[in-house]
Protein backbone atom coordinates (compact mmCIF):
# COMPACT_ATOMS: atom_id res chain seq x y z
CA UNK A 1 0.00 0.00 0.00
CA UNK A 2 1.44 3.56 -0.59
CA UNK A 3 2.56 6.30 1.89
CA UNK A 4 1.31 8.65 0.18
CA UNK A 5 -1.10 10.90 1.57
CA UNK A 6 -4.94 9.64 0.75
CA UNK A 7 -6.05 13.04 -0.11
CA UNK A 8 -3.45 13.39 -2.71
CA UNK A 9 -3.97 9.66 -4.42
CA UNK A 10 -7.52 10.63 -4.55
CA UNK A 11 -7.26 13.89 -6.40
CA UNK A 12 -4.98 12.36 -8.78
CA UNK A 13 -7.20 9.30 -9.39
CA UNK A 14 -9.97 12.15 -10.23
CA UNK A 15 -7.98 14.05 -12.16
CA UNK A 16 -6.49 10.98 -14.17
CA UNK A 17 -10.29 9.41 -14.56
CA UNK A 18 -11.57 12.09 -16.74
CA UNK A 19 -9.57 11.37 -19.31
CA UNK A 20 -11.89 8.56 -19.62
CA UNK A 21 -15.20 9.61 -18.63
CA UNK A 22 -15.17 12.95 -20.90
CA UNK A 23 -13.52 10.82 -24.15
CA UNK A 24 -15.81 7.79 -24.24
CA UNK A 25 -17.71 8.03 -21.32
CA UNK A 26 -20.62 5.40 -22.73
CA UNK A 27 -17.96 2.62 -23.24
CA UNK A 28 -16.27 3.27 -20.01
CA UNK A 29 -19.11 3.37 -18.15
CA UNK A 30 -20.13 -0.23 -19.56
CA UNK A 31 -16.46 -1.44 -18.81
CA UNK A 32 -16.93 -0.37 -15.16
CA UNK A 33 -20.54 -1.21 -14.31
CA UNK A 34 -19.28 -4.98 -15.75
CA UNK A 35 -15.70 -4.58 -14.12
CA UNK A 36 -16.94 -7.34 -10.84
CA UNK A 37 -17.13 -10.24 -13.22
CA UNK A 38 -13.79 -11.66 -14.43
CA UNK A 39 -15.26 -12.42 -17.69
CA UNK A 40 -18.68 -11.81 -19.09
CA UNK A 41 -20.60 -11.60 -22.33
CA UNK A 42 -22.32 -9.22 -23.74
CA UNK A 43 -23.98 -9.83 -26.58
CA UNK A 44 -21.69 -11.50 -29.27
CA UNK A 45 -18.54 -10.14 -26.88
CA UNK A 46 -16.56 -11.37 -24.51
CA UNK A 47 -15.29 -8.43 -22.24
CA UNK A 48 -12.30 -9.98 -19.84
CA UNK A 49 -11.17 -7.74 -16.82
CA UNK A 50 -9.47 -10.33 -14.79
CA UNK A 51 -6.43 -10.81 -14.74
CA UNK A 52 -5.86 -14.41 -15.13
CA UNK A 53 -8.46 -14.66 -17.72
CA UNK A 54 -6.78 -11.67 -19.95
CA UNK A 55 -3.32 -13.65 -19.87
CA UNK A 56 -5.29 -16.92 -21.11
CA UNK A 57 -7.11 -14.88 -23.72
CA UNK A 58 -4.13 -13.50 -25.20
CA UNK A 59 -1.90 -16.79 -24.72
CA UNK A 60 -3.91 -19.66 -24.85
CA UNK A 61 -6.73 -18.85 -27.57
CA UNK A 62 -6.28 -18.35 -31.05
CA UNK A 63 -6.82 -14.88 -32.49
CA UNK A 64 -7.72 -13.51 -35.53
CA UNK A 65 -5.74 -11.05 -36.70
CA UNK A 66 -7.47 -9.49 -39.37
CA UNK A 67 -11.27 -9.49 -38.19
CA UNK A 68 -13.39 -6.33 -38.12
CA UNK A 69 -12.89 -4.42 -35.26
CA UNK A 70 -9.71 -5.66 -34.32
CA UNK A 71 -6.16 -3.47 -34.39
CA UNK A 72 -5.21 -5.59 -37.75
CA UNK A 73 -8.48 -5.60 -39.62
CA UNK A 74 -8.39 -1.68 -39.33
CA UNK A 75 -4.61 -2.30 -40.34
CA UNK A 76 -5.75 -3.92 -43.24
CA UNK A 77 -8.28 -2.04 -44.01
CA UNK A 78 -6.23 1.05 -44.23
CA UNK A 79 -3.95 -0.32 -46.70
CA UNK A 80 -3.70 -3.07 -49.15
CA UNK A 81 -0.04 -3.93 -48.09
CA UNK A 82 0.87 -6.68 -45.63
CA UNK A 83 1.39 -5.71 -42.49
CA UNK A 84 2.60 -6.52 -38.61
CA UNK A 85 -0.75 -7.21 -37.84
CA UNK A 86 -1.85 -9.13 -40.58
CA UNK A 87 0.77 -11.72 -40.91
CA UNK A 88 0.71 -15.22 -40.05
CA UNK A 89 3.44 -17.97 -39.36
CA UNK A 90 6.66 -17.09 -39.82
CA UNK A 91 6.27 -14.32 -41.69
CA UNK A 92 4.49 -12.81 -38.51
CA UNK A 93 7.27 -14.01 -36.35
CA UNK A 94 9.88 -12.73 -38.83
CA UNK A 95 8.67 -9.41 -38.40
CA UNK A 96 7.92 -9.06 -35.17
CA UNK A 97 11.75 -10.04 -34.50
CA UNK A 98 13.10 -7.12 -36.85
CA UNK A 99 11.02 -4.55 -34.85
CA UNK A 100 12.10 -6.11 -31.60
CA UNK A 101 15.76 -5.86 -32.48
CA UNK A 102 15.38 -1.78 -33.84
CA UNK A 103 13.61 -1.61 -30.51
CA UNK A 104 16.10 -3.40 -28.09
CA UNK A 105 18.57 -1.99 -25.72
CA UNK A 106 21.03 -1.14 -28.30
CA UNK A 107 18.37 0.64 -30.67
CA UNK A 108 16.58 2.24 -27.20
CA UNK A 109 20.13 3.46 -26.66
CA UNK A 110 20.60 4.69 -30.10
CA UNK A 111 17.24 7.05 -30.03
CA UNK A 112 17.69 8.31 -26.18
CA UNK A 113 19.71 11.40 -27.76
CA UNK A 114 16.84 12.48 -30.14
CA UNK A 115 14.21 12.46 -27.48
CA UNK A 116 16.67 13.56 -24.62
CA UNK A 117 17.02 16.90 -27.19
CA UNK A 118 13.62 17.69 -27.02
CA UNK A 119 12.60 17.21 -23.13
CA UNK A 120 16.17 19.75 -22.77
CA UNK A 121 14.68 22.32 -25.38
CA UNK A 122 10.90 21.75 -24.17
CA UNK A 123 11.40 21.98 -20.48
CA UNK A 124 14.15 24.82 -20.14
CA UNK A 125 11.22 27.55 -19.59
CA UNK A 126 9.95 25.76 -16.36
CA UNK A 127 13.78 27.13 -14.71
CA UNK A 128 12.73 30.30 -15.43
CA UNK A 129 9.53 30.19 -14.37
CA UNK A 130 7.51 29.88 -17.04
CA UNK A 131 4.38 27.46 -17.86
CA UNK A 132 4.98 24.25 -20.27
CA UNK A 133 2.68 22.25 -22.10
CA UNK A 134 3.84 18.60 -21.71
CA UNK A 135 1.27 17.51 -24.92
CA UNK A 136 3.04 19.36 -27.25
CA UNK A 137 6.54 17.95 -26.31
CA UNK A 138 4.67 14.53 -26.20
CA UNK A 139 4.03 15.08 -29.76
CA UNK A 140 7.26 16.50 -30.78
CA UNK A 141 9.34 13.77 -28.71
CA UNK A 142 6.77 10.88 -30.09
CA UNK A 143 7.64 12.50 -33.67
CA UNK A 144 10.99 12.75 -33.46
CA UNK A 145 11.41 9.33 -32.50
CA UNK A 146 9.31 7.47 -34.78
CA UNK A 147 11.55 9.84 -37.39
CA UNK A 148 14.45 8.59 -36.42
CA UNK A 149 13.73 4.80 -35.77
CA UNK A 150 12.22 4.52 -39.38
CA UNK A 151 14.78 6.84 -41.00
CA UNK A 152 12.03 9.04 -42.05
CA UNK A 153 12.39 12.21 -43.85
CA UNK A 154 9.29 14.52 -42.58
CA UNK A 155 8.77 16.74 -40.01
CA UNK A 156 8.50 15.31 -36.48
CA UNK A 157 5.12 17.24 -35.70
CA UNK A 158 3.79 16.36 -39.01
CA UNK A 159 4.10 12.39 -38.55
CA UNK A 160 2.71 12.97 -35.29
CA UNK A 161 0.14 14.69 -36.04
CA UNK A 162 -0.89 12.56 -39.36
CA UNK A 163 -0.54 9.53 -36.84
CA UNK A 164 -2.91 10.67 -34.70
CA UNK A 165 -5.29 11.64 -36.75
CA UNK A 166 -4.76 8.01 -38.74
CA UNK A 167 -6.03 6.78 -34.96
CA UNK A 168 -8.69 8.52 -34.31
CA UNK A 169 -10.81 8.43 -37.99
CA UNK A 170 -10.03 4.64 -37.54
CA UNK A 171 -11.66 4.21 -33.57
CA UNK A 172 -14.66 6.39 -34.94
CA UNK A 173 -15.56 4.04 -37.50
CA UNK A 174 -16.06 1.17 -34.54
CA UNK A 175 -18.03 3.51 -32.33
CA UNK A 176 -21.52 4.44 -32.30
CA UNK A 177 -21.81 8.19 -33.79
CA UNK A 178 -24.78 9.37 -36.08
CA UNK A 179 -22.16 9.73 -39.15
CA UNK A 180 -22.74 8.42 -42.53
CA UNK A 181 -21.07 5.03 -43.28
CA UNK A 182 -17.72 5.03 -44.14
CA UNK A 183 -16.97 8.65 -43.52
CA UNK A 184 -14.45 7.99 -40.56
CA UNK A 185 -12.97 4.66 -42.62
CA UNK A 186 -12.15 7.63 -45.20
CA UNK A 187 -10.67 10.60 -43.22
CA UNK A 188 -8.39 7.55 -41.70
CA UNK A 189 -7.31 5.92 -45.07
CA UNK A 190 -6.15 9.81 -45.78
CA UNK A 191 -4.23 10.67 -42.85
CA UNK A 192 -2.44 6.93 -43.24
CA UNK A 193 -1.93 8.28 -46.89
CA UNK A 194 -0.45 11.75 -45.40
CA UNK A 195 1.53 9.63 -42.81
CA UNK A 196 2.79 7.16 -45.07
CA UNK A 197 4.30 9.96 -47.37
CA UNK A 198 5.65 11.73 -44.12
CA UNK A 199 7.58 8.62 -43.29
CA UNK A 200 9.17 8.55 -46.75
CA UNK A 201 12.73 6.68 -46.05
CA UNK A 202 15.98 9.25 -46.64
CA UNK A 203 17.52 5.86 -48.08
CA UNK A 204 16.17 2.77 -49.93
CA UNK A 205 14.48 0.97 -47.14
CA UNK A 206 12.50 -2.41 -47.37
CA UNK A 207 10.13 -2.27 -44.65
CA UNK A 208 7.18 -1.60 -46.56
CA UNK A 209 5.14 1.61 -45.98
CA UNK A 210 2.18 0.44 -44.61
CA UNK A 211 3.95 -1.67 -41.53
CA UNK A 212 6.01 1.79 -41.29
CA UNK A 213 2.28 3.86 -40.95
CA UNK A 214 1.53 1.65 -38.07
CA UNK A 215 4.06 1.25 -35.94
CA UNK A 216 4.41 5.30 -36.29
CA UNK A 217 0.15 5.02 -35.45
CA UNK A 218 1.32 2.92 -32.03
CA UNK A 219 4.28 4.73 -31.01
CA UNK A 220 2.84 8.20 -31.48
CA UNK A 221 -0.31 7.04 -29.92
CA UNK A 222 0.85 5.50 -26.93
CA UNK A 223 3.66 8.07 -25.90
CA UNK A 224 1.34 11.28 -26.27
CA UNK A 225 -1.63 9.35 -24.32
CA UNK A 226 1.32 8.51 -21.67
CA UNK A 227 3.96 11.05 -20.94
CA UNK A 228 1.61 13.84 -19.89
CA UNK A 229 -0.86 11.33 -17.78
CA UNK A 230 2.25 10.28 -15.86
CA UNK A 231 3.27 13.55 -15.16
CA UNK A 232 -0.33 14.52 -13.83
CA UNK A 233 -0.23 11.69 -11.72
CA UNK A 234 3.30 12.60 -10.15
CA UNK A 235 2.31 15.88 -9.59
CA UNK A 236 -1.44 15.27 -7.92
CA UNK A 237 -0.33 12.24 -6.03
CA UNK A 238 3.32 13.98 -4.60
CA UNK A 239 5.29 10.96 -6.64
CA UNK A 240 8.13 13.61 -7.54
CA UNK A 241 10.30 12.52 -4.80
CA UNK A 242 10.59 9.30 -5.96
CA UNK A 243 10.76 10.11 -9.77
CA UNK A 244 13.80 12.17 -8.34
CA UNK A 245 15.42 8.66 -6.93
CA UNK A 246 17.36 7.10 -9.59
CA UNK A 247 17.13 4.00 -7.51
CA UNK A 248 13.53 4.04 -7.17
CA UNK A 249 12.49 5.75 -10.96
CA UNK A 250 12.47 2.34 -13.01
CA UNK A 251 9.86 1.15 -10.40
CA UNK A 252 7.89 4.07 -10.72
CA UNK A 253 8.07 4.07 -14.28
CA UNK A 254 6.83 0.25 -14.32
CA UNK A 255 3.66 1.13 -12.12
CA UNK A 256 3.13 4.01 -13.53
CA UNK A 257 2.89 2.75 -17.32
CA UNK A 258 0.43 0.02 -15.26
CA UNK A 259 -2.35 2.46 -14.16
CA UNK A 260 -2.20 4.53 -16.95
CA UNK A 261 -2.50 1.59 -19.05
CA UNK A 262 -2.63 3.92 -22.27
CA UNK A 263 -4.10 0.96 -24.31
CA UNK A 264 -6.62 0.32 -21.98
CA UNK A 265 -8.37 -1.91 -23.63
CA UNK A 266 -7.44 -4.48 -26.35
CA UNK A 267 -10.47 -5.59 -29.10
CA UNK A 268 -10.04 -8.78 -30.31
CA UNK A 269 -11.98 -11.85 -32.29
CA UNK A 270 -11.42 -15.64 -31.70
CA UNK A 271 -10.50 -18.00 -34.08
CA UNK A 272 -12.05 -20.92 -32.84
CA UNK A 273 -13.73 -22.28 -30.18
CA UNK A 274 -12.63 -21.89 -25.92
CA UNK A 275 -13.26 -21.80 -22.61
CA UNK A 276 -12.44 -18.68 -20.49
CA UNK A 277 -12.85 -19.25 -17.04
CA UNK A 278 -15.96 -20.72 -17.29
CA UNK A 279 -17.11 -18.64 -20.08
CA UNK A 280 -17.80 -20.80 -23.34
CA UNK A 281 -15.98 -18.05 -26.42
CA UNK A 282 -16.94 -18.92 -29.72
CA UNK A 283 -14.84 -18.35 -32.98
CA UNK A 284 -16.02 -15.12 -34.03
CA UNK A 285 -16.51 -13.62 -30.89
CA UNK A 286 -15.52 -10.29 -30.02
CA UNK A 287 -13.07 -10.33 -26.89
CA UNK A 288 -12.42 -6.87 -25.93
CA UNK A 289 -9.37 -7.16 -23.13
CA UNK A 290 -9.40 -4.64 -20.82
CA UNK A 291 -5.44 -4.70 -19.86
CA UNK A 292 -6.32 -1.33 -17.40
CA UNK A 293 -8.44 -3.87 -15.26
CA UNK A 294 -6.21 -6.88 -15.80
CA UNK A 295 -3.53 -5.14 -14.47
CA UNK A 296 -5.13 -3.29 -11.52
CA UNK A 297 -5.06 -0.08 -12.28
CA UNK A 298 -8.85 0.88 -10.82
CA UNK A 299 -7.81 -0.67 -7.76
CA UNK A 300 -3.78 0.04 -7.10
CA UNK A 301 -2.11 3.39 -6.85
CA UNK A 302 1.20 3.52 -8.35
CA UNK A 303 3.65 2.99 -5.45
CA UNK A 304 7.55 2.30 -6.27
CA UNK A 305 8.40 1.20 -2.98
CA UNK A 306 5.52 -1.71 -2.94
CA UNK A 307 5.25 -2.40 -6.85
CA UNK A 308 2.84 -4.73 -8.51
CA UNK A 309 4.02 -8.03 -9.64
CA UNK A 310 6.33 -7.38 -12.52
CA UNK A 311 4.03 -9.81 -14.61
CA UNK A 312 0.85 -8.06 -13.22
CA UNK A 313 2.17 -5.01 -14.65
CA UNK A 314 3.62 -6.28 -17.41
CA UNK A 315 -0.03 -6.78 -18.75
CA UNK A 316 -0.80 -3.19 -19.95
CA UNK A 317 2.26 -4.59 -22.98
CA UNK A 318 0.09 -7.60 -23.54
CA UNK A 319 1.12 -11.07 -23.09
CA UNK A 320 3.52 -13.60 -24.77
CA UNK A 321 3.38 -13.42 -28.77
CA UNK A 322 1.24 -10.49 -28.07
CA UNK A 323 3.33 -8.69 -26.32
CA UNK A 324 4.06 -4.79 -27.54
CA UNK A 325 7.70 -5.14 -28.81
CA UNK A 326 7.88 -1.24 -27.99
CA UNK A 327 7.80 -2.14 -23.60
CA UNK A 328 11.49 -1.21 -23.25
CA UNK A 329 11.33 2.15 -25.65
CA UNK A 330 8.12 3.20 -23.81
CA UNK A 331 10.21 2.73 -20.10
CA UNK A 332 12.99 4.35 -21.46
CA UNK A 333 10.91 7.55 -22.84
CA UNK A 334 8.86 7.81 -19.50
CA UNK A 335 11.79 7.43 -17.32
CA UNK A 336 13.69 10.53 -18.76
CA UNK A 337 10.75 12.38 -18.60
CA UNK A 338 10.29 11.69 -15.29
CA UNK A 339 14.09 12.42 -14.69
CA UNK A 340 13.98 15.66 -16.25
CA UNK A 341 10.74 17.02 -14.50
CA UNK A 342 11.63 15.70 -11.22
CA UNK A 343 14.06 18.68 -10.02
CA UNK A 344 11.27 21.55 -10.99
CA UNK A 345 8.63 19.26 -8.83
CA UNK A 346 5.82 20.87 -11.24
CA UNK A 347 2.02 21.46 -10.29
CA UNK A 348 -0.62 20.99 -13.17
CA UNK A 349 -1.95 24.45 -13.46
CA UNK A 350 -4.70 23.51 -16.74
CA UNK A 351 -5.82 20.40 -17.82
CA UNK A 352 -8.28 19.94 -20.35
CA UNK A 353 -9.20 15.87 -22.07
CA UNK A 354 -9.08 15.37 -25.66
CA UNK A 355 -12.68 13.88 -26.80
CA UNK A 356 -11.03 13.16 -30.19
CA UNK A 357 -8.23 11.27 -29.11
CA UNK A 358 -7.90 7.76 -30.41
CA UNK A 359 -6.23 6.51 -26.82
CA UNK A 360 -7.80 8.32 -23.22
CA UNK A 361 -5.42 11.51 -22.72
CA UNK A 362 -5.10 15.14 -22.39
CA UNK A 363 -5.63 17.58 -25.25
CA UNK A 364 -3.36 20.51 -23.06
CA UNK A 365 -1.41 19.43 -19.66
CA UNK A 366 0.45 22.89 -18.56
CA UNK A 367 2.64 22.62 -15.32
CA UNK A 368 4.37 25.26 -13.69
CA UNK A 369 7.72 24.74 -11.48
CA UNK A 370 7.14 24.60 -7.74
CA UNK A 371 10.60 25.19 -7.66
CA UNK A 372 13.96 26.17 -9.11
CA UNK A 373 16.24 23.37 -9.45
CA UNK A 374 19.35 23.82 -7.49
CA UNK A 375 22.11 25.29 -9.16
CA UNK A 376 25.16 23.10 -10.36
CA UNK A 377 27.66 23.97 -7.65
CA UNK A 378 25.16 23.60 -5.34
CA UNK A 379 24.82 19.88 -5.99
Amino acid sequence: MTGRPSSAMARARRRDRRVYTRSHPLLFALLAASRRHAVTRVGGAVLVHGTEPYRQALTRIPLDRTATGTTGGAARELSASGTLFDQEGTGHRATRRAVADDLGAAGVERLRPVWQDVLDRRLAPLAAGADVDLVPLARELAGATVRALLNATGDPEGIAAAAAAAAAAAVRDHLPGPRPPGTARAAAAAATARLEALLAPASGEATEPALRAMLAVAAVNTTVAALPRAAAWCADAQLWDQAADDRLRPALVSELLRVIAPSPLLPRVAASDADLSGCPVRAGDRLILIARHAARAHNDPPDARHPAPPATAQLVFGAGTHACPGARLARAQLDDTLAALAPHRPAVVRALVDRGAALPGWRCLTVRAARRPESAENR
